[in-house]
């Protein structure tokens, strides 16, 4: 079992496998939720991921800073049980038939601040939990509940839209939450208060991260082309459902099973990017794994009525294998190159150039499925995604075969 037989990771281990599997109902649900119950318009569906992740623009960076300063448990924790009660809300109002968009969108904007407090400090939590060789097996770890809500999420919200409505399928999410929650209460290992600066200065603070982030040869391509990445898989993903019922013609269902065989790539990736990481090396394979990512996002956009419906599981198929595969990649690569004391500043600012472009991508995804089509977006959007991979084959990463682990030293 290797990492699991650590009791206090197998914990949070735990905790964030049914969060996961939660929250990837919700994704697929609430998007159908909009479509079919509430005949919300292309624009309005891609104003959902929008009100989910602005937050990022907003607070990521003052969440890296404050996440420096204090214990991050009693942050997972807070942030899974307000979460919980904000989706809960969703299946009540439906259960009453008193649910609205607007409804959806207040619940959204909350949820995607806590989602941001709740990353960060899962982020920033890990390394003070294990020892830094642990860091990669415990990465592929928790990339391996993504890969398998990933794959058992998108067939399921289909199937539990269909069977029990999109509103019942969100409360599950509730659950999840809770589930989350208990877990994160159990870990035993107590957490040591970080150690704050003498003089405390939210601004400075903040300055120092995004300088050690922009200022590193390393970090600075992979934040740039996660950006650009980001921006344009948000602007499809905001999309997607709207022109897989309304131009293909699918049912929740089959949208579901269909993404989750294509899905399947991204349980394989958890297991063997170690293994990818050794023989190959892991800039080269995180090279790799970007490129196939552009790829994959083009290839999706061939998805068209009948036989052609199967490059949307192939591009699926491709996209879950390298995104897990960078995924794992960076975040240990981030963690093992950054000091303790900036490793909450140092993640905010990589998730806020990431996560922050998701908000821009899903309006600019609504706006341009909106004035040219659903499936020119999707053009758009694929060529953008492997165009954004030129950051990384103008930097030294392209010389490298792995990633030194640096030494680095406070500023």
């Amino acid at each position: 079992m290797g990492i699991l037989r650590h009791p206090d990771f197998r914990r949070l281990w735990a905790a964030d496998l049914l969060s996961q599997l939660g929250s990837r109902l919700s994704m697929g649900a609430i998007p159908l939720l909009a479509v079919l119950t509430l005949n919300a318009s292309t624009l309005q569906v891609s104003l959902l991921r929008t009100c989910e992740t602005a937050a990022w623009l907003v607070l990521g960076l003052f969440a890296g800073a404050w996440a420096d300063r204090i214990r991050c448990r009693p942050v997972l924790v807070y942030a899974d049980l307000l979460r919980a009660l904000l989706f809960a809300s969703i299946p009540i109002a439906w259960w009453f038939d008193v649910l609205t968009l607007t409804q959806v969108y207040v619940v959204l904007v909350p949820a995607g601040i806590l989602t941001v407090l709740f990353d960060v400090a899962h982020t920033s939590y890990l390394p003070r939990l294990l020892e830094q060789d642990r860091l990669l097996p415990g990465n592929a770890k928790l990339a391996a509940n993504h890969s398998i809500a990933a794959v058992i999420g998108a067939g399921a919200s289909g199937l539990l839209v269909q069977w029990l409505g999109a509103g019942l399928t969100i409360g599950l999410d509730a659950l999840s939450f809770l589930w989350s929650a208990l877990w994160l209460r159990s870990i035993r290992a107590p957490e040591a208060e970080p150690v704050k600066p003498e003089l405390p200065n939210l601004r400075r603070e903040i300055g120092e991260g995004m300088r050690y982030v922009f200022k590193h040869p390393l970090l600075r391509p992979l934040a740039l082309n996660t950006m650009t990445t980001m921006l344009f898989q948000a602007a499809a993903g905001a999309i997607m459902v709207v022109y897989l019922v309304r131009g293909v013609h699918l049912q929740p269902a089959t949208i579901g099973v269909l993404s989750m065989i294509g899905l399947l790539g991204a349980i394989v990736a958890s297991a063997v990017t170690e293994k990818l990481s050794t023989r190959y090396g892991d800039a080269r394979t995180l090279l790799l794994s970007s490129t196939g990512i552009g790829v994959a996002f083009t290839v999706q956009a061939l998805t068209a009525p009948g036989w052609m419906v199967s490059w949307f599981v192939v591009g699926t198929l491709l996209a879950g294998f390298c995104i897990i595969v960078s995924y794992i990649l960076q975040v240990s690569t981030q963690q093992r190159l950054c000091p303790p004391d900036l490793q909450g500043r140092m993640s905010a600012t990589m998730s806020f150039v990431s996560w922050g472009a998701a908000p821009i991508g899903s309006l600019l995804g609504g706006a341009l499925g909106t004035a040219f089509g659903l499936h020119t977006t999707l053009w758009i959007a694929g060529l953008g995604t492997l165009a954004g991979n030129a950051f990384l084959y103008l930097s030294p990463i392209r010389t490298l075969r792995t990633i030194p682990a640096e030494e680095v030293s406070p500023r």
